[in-house]
């Protein structure tokens, strides 16, 4: 029963927010175009365009799998280097403040010139993108740790190498992995709007086409799949990072 209630009393904002967009669609207050049944919305999963959003949305996803499997461990490697080397950090530094506040969509142009319309301008985006979040906290997190911790590592006799891998890049744990998920949140969303822009497939490109089609439940049922996807991840990279912060800790 306590399992029970616990699932309850979790899933019972998300049951009423579903009952009240179900009202108002259905009572017409706002239009169906604007905002579809829920049920209608549903009801695409189990239609002619279910396979399809599938399989698009896949692709979306694989495309964001390659980008973060580059972007993860090149961040923390840059990150860790400019905090530690001077050279490093006098060189990239200034690359990595300008590149901060950018609003990454605008370099959509830039990759459609540069790299076209395939796979290598869409993951190249999401690479950009989810870089720099993911080097400024490993930047963070390695200027952060204890000098008392550096300085027994060398007494010790440990090699610079060995102080980088076994004393900064542990202590600048919990800074990587919060730059880390955001970098996936970051991720998502250049997904859908480099998709939107330069795909001819992939689930950005799908909502795309419908809402153009006024095919407007397959749209929301489009937007209902990445966001699950994007929560799914985001709860398993939760999961993940708890378990290497205990490990960590014991």
């Amino acid at each position: 029963m306590s399992a029970a209630q616990n699932f309850l009393s979790r899933s019972a904002p998300l049951l009423f927010l579903a009952l009240v967009w179900e009202f108002v669609s259905r009572s017409g207050l706002v239009s169906a175009s604007a905002l579809p049944p829920l049920s209608d919305v549903l009801g695409v999963f189990a239609g002619e365009h279910a396979r399809d959003l599938a399989w698009q949305t896949w692709l979306s996803l694989a495309r964001g799998a390659v980008a973060m499997a580059f972007a993860i461990p090149f961040g923390i490697a840059a990150g860790i280097l400019i905090a530690w080397y001077l050279p490093v950090r006098v060189i990239l530094n200034p690359l990595l403040q300008c590149l901060y506040p950018m609003p990454k969509v605008a370099l959509i142009p830039l990759t459609i010139i540069w790299l076209g319309i395939g796979n290598a301008s869409k993951i190249s985006l999401i690479f950009v993108g989810a870089l720099v979040p993911i080097v400024m906290s490993a930047y963070q997190g390695a200027r952060g740790v204890e000098k008392t911790m550096l300085w027994t590592a060398r007494s010790l006799g440990a090699r610079e190498s060995e102080v980088l891998r076994e004393v900064v890049l542990p202590a600048a744990l919990p800074e990587i992995l919060n730059g880390v998920r955001t970098a996936l949140a970051l991720a998502f969303i250049l997904i859908v709007a480099g998709e939107f822009v330069i795909a001819n497939n992939g689930v950005g490109n799908l909502i795309n086409l419908w809402g153009q089609a006024g095919q407007y439940p397959s749209m929301f049922a489009g937007i209902l799949t990445i966001s699950a996807a994007g929560f799914a991840v985001d709860r398993l990279f939760v999961a993940v990072s708890n378990r290497l912060l205990a490990g960590r800790r014991s």
